[in-house]
């Protein structure tokens, strides 16, 4: 099924991000006949109210890539009216405000749910296939394992995403013939995410520490704060798979094992040959999820996803990249 993506017009939003770069280049890498079209605003020095920067699209993530570029913003209709020139066949919508610290409502449902209305109509327009990006943010401290259908997002982030599975439900129901899928990543990691700053997985920033020969920082009791790590290459194949669905809904996409942020700090060390003491600070938010696991049997089921890197071979594989990238300049 997957020769169908030869000669195929394919549309990344976000796609100079961390997700959206890794697309690009799967697909340039196995299907050089594919046309890809980038929509991205790119990092500008706009700033949200936590301080955090509103865009993480980075050019440096997409070099050696060689298809098409369009800069724009999600949130600009004359920008998204670019997009009308073309007609795809595969729809990656991954561009979004993805800081689950940003407490501007407006903000938030205005560019990622605002916005989500173009693509499901851009999608039945060229009867293209969907693929979007949930969030297991929407299950909010919902008790572990995480299922689809028992949601109760704590932030607006959270809850942005909650009503793009809505609309998409709605939609689906009303254009059964369309492939439409939505992704709720849980914790990924991996090459290509340097540049999401402070917003990068704690597998790099705690790699970065170590590699300053600082004590890493963990919160008070991170032997029992679980998350599901999911590893970059994982996630790129379950964008493949959801192109293909036995049936269009709303996924999760995690490794299905949870483990402490503990286990990252020995794992990093045993990596970089080191034995850092660690420093455990007090955790200052509220609302924290105390622990992540992705029921991922519906996606077994309807995706054919099997999740394949657990954590320490994905921080073997990724070990190279957080060397490399250590004191790189963000700009």
């Amino acid at each position: 099924m997957q020769k169908k993506f030869n000669n195929s017009n394919i549309l990344i939003t976000g796609g100079a991000g961390f997700i959206g770069s890794n697309l690009a280049k799967y697909f340039q890498s196995n299907f050089p006949s594919s046309k890809i079209v980038i929509f991205d605003c790119f990092r500008n020095e706009t700033l949200l109210t936590n301080g955090n920067l509103s865009s993480f699209g980075h050019y440096k993530n997409l070099l050696g890539y060689k298809g098409e570029i369009i800069c724009g913003d999600i949130n600009n209709q004359d920008d998204l009216k670019l997009l009308d020139e073309y007609k795809f066949d595969f729809i990656f919508h991954h561009a979004a405000i993805s800081d689950t610290r940003v407490y501007d409502q407006n903000l938030v449902f205005s560019t990622n749910i605002n916005s989500f209305n173009y693509f499901l109509r851009k999608t039945k327009t060229d009867n293209a296939c969907l693929v979007y990006a949930s969030s297991a943010a929407t299950y909010g401290s919902m008790p572990s394992p995480q299922s689809v259908g028992f949601e109760n997002p704590e932030n607006p982030y959270g809850y942005s995403k909650y009503a793009m599975d809505q609309m998409a439900y709605k939609f689906m129901l009303n254009n059964p013939e369309l492939n439409i899928v939505g992704l709720r990543f849980f914790n990924v990691y991996g090459p290509g995410e340097y540049f999401k700053n402070k917003t990068a997985s704690m597998v790099i920033q705690l790699g970065h520490q170590i590699l300053k020969g600082q004590k890493p920082r963990l919160f008070e009791n991170s032997d029992q704060i679980f998350r599901d790590f999911v590893y970059i290459e994982d996630v790129i194949e379950a964008n493949i798979l959801s192109c293909f669905p036995k049936k269009s809904g709303v996924y999760n996409i995690g490794f299905g094992e949870p483990r402490s942020f503990k286990h990252i700090v020995d794992i990093l060390q045993a990596e970089l040959k080191t034995d850092l003491e660690i420093d455990y600070i007090k955790n200052p938010y509220d609302g924290y999820q105390m622990h992540t696991c992705a029921n991922i049997e519906s996606s077994i089921q309807n995706l054919d996803y099997q999740p394949k890197i657990n954590l320490e071979r994905g921080i073997n594989k990724y070990i190279s990249y957080i060397k490399d990238n250590y004191q790189v300049s963000l700009n």
